[in-house]
């Protein structure tokens, strides 16, 4: 589908909320899973794929009417953003978690590095060719990326990290290149592990991306965050210590959590010839922003960026949300991004 042709397009990161009667939202609430969780989804295995299917179909639904530009699946057939695809791949021991220090200080099971790590096959393109098939919109789908996923496993195989996230980098591209070809209009890869050891994402983040991306010709972005407002509580940082790093990937676009953390958003000039996909939903506040507050942000937005290179966001996936929440801040998103358009014309 065409990509919308206007001035500061609205988008989503990723996710969307999941229907109570489809996932138990109370323990999703006190995880974000890295191994498979079965016991988070209230349906029998047999009816859950047409269960998800009518979930996504919400989803899209959604929106589209709250005025998105470029949506997504929802993300509704995901334990969590990472760890559908990184328990997909062979060399992968799901059954025998390790464990590693999350970014929220707690110890998470993980899965277990203890061969080498392949993709055995497609694991998201059914969930784009779903998603292609049910709107006339721009889709994106999204895939963690290969430094994330490093991040949130225990090396059991490799002689270091930067040699386990290539295979996993190498993974993802061959996953990305199915998802071009099934009518993805957008590629993203989720990178909130960046920021969590900036000294290893200089080492090889990079060079891991761009190998995650060879031969994609649709546009990329790279989604950095703080964490999820709901699992990540309190003050976030104002900064992204690697951002200016990412000025050196292929990807189009770079996206970043601005909204909660109040970020300073002068950082936005190092990233000179990318798009900024800019947060200015505060997933953080219940509150449901009005039109005006969000066309604050995109104007401040505005100073560093210049409108062309503007893509208006949320902070951040909207998966631990009530939906009703979820609903009126992207409706919000599209309404503030519609009134500055206005001014610009």
């Amino acid at each position: 589908m065409p990509m919308p042709t206007h001035l500061l397009p609205t988008t989503v990161v990723g996710s969307y909320p999941q229907p109570d009667w489809l996932i138990n939202r109370q323990l999703l609430s006190k995880m974000v899973p890295r191994t498979r969780v079965r016991e988070l989804w209230r349906v029998a295995d047999e009816f859950l794929e047409q269960a998800q299917d009518d979930a996504t179909l919400l989803a899209i639904r959604d929106m589209e009417r709250a005025g998105i530009d470029i949506i997504t699946d929802g993300e509704m057939r995901r334990e969590s953003y990472s760890n559908r695809f990184a328990t997909a791949l062979e060399g992968m021991d799901n059954d025998n978690p390790g464990i590693v220090r999350s970014r929220a200080g707690l110890d998470t099971p993980v899965p277990r590095v203890v061969a080498r790590l392949q993709r055995r096959g497609p694991v998201e393109l059914r969930d784009m060719q779903f998603l292609r098939e049910n709107t006339s919109h721009a889709a994106k789908i999204t895939l963690p990326g290969p430094f994330t996923m490093a991040q949130q496993a225990k090396n059991e195989f490799y002689k270091d990290d930067e040699e386990m996230a290539m295979d996993l980098a190498a993974a993802v591209n061959a996953e990305a290149l199915e998802l071009q070809a099934a009518g993805a209009d957008v590629i993203q890869l989720d990178e909130p592990w960046l920021r969590n050891d900036p000294e290893a994402a200089r080492r090889y983040a990079v060079q891991a991306i761009n190998r995650a991306l060879e031969g994609i010709t649709v546009t990329t972005v790279v989604h950095l965050c703080f964490g999820y407002a709901a699992v990540v509580p309190g003050q976030k940082p104002t900064g992204y210590s690697f951002l200016p790093g990412l000025a050196d990937t292929r990807v189009s676009q770079i996206s970043i959590e601005a909204a909660q953390p109040r970020l300073d958003l002068g950082v936005l000039s190092d990233l000179a010839g990318k798009k900024i996909m800019l947060g200015v939903l505060d997933l953080g506040d219940p509150k449901v922003e009005s039109p005006e507050v969000v066309a604050e942000r995109i104007r401040a937005g505005l100073k560093f960026v210049a409108a062309e290179n503007l893509v208006p966001a949320p902070d951040c996936g909207m998966k631990y949300m009530p939906r009703a929440t979820a609903f009126g801040k992207l409706k919000a998103l599209a309404e503030g991004a519609r009134i500055v358009r206005a001014e610009l014309s």
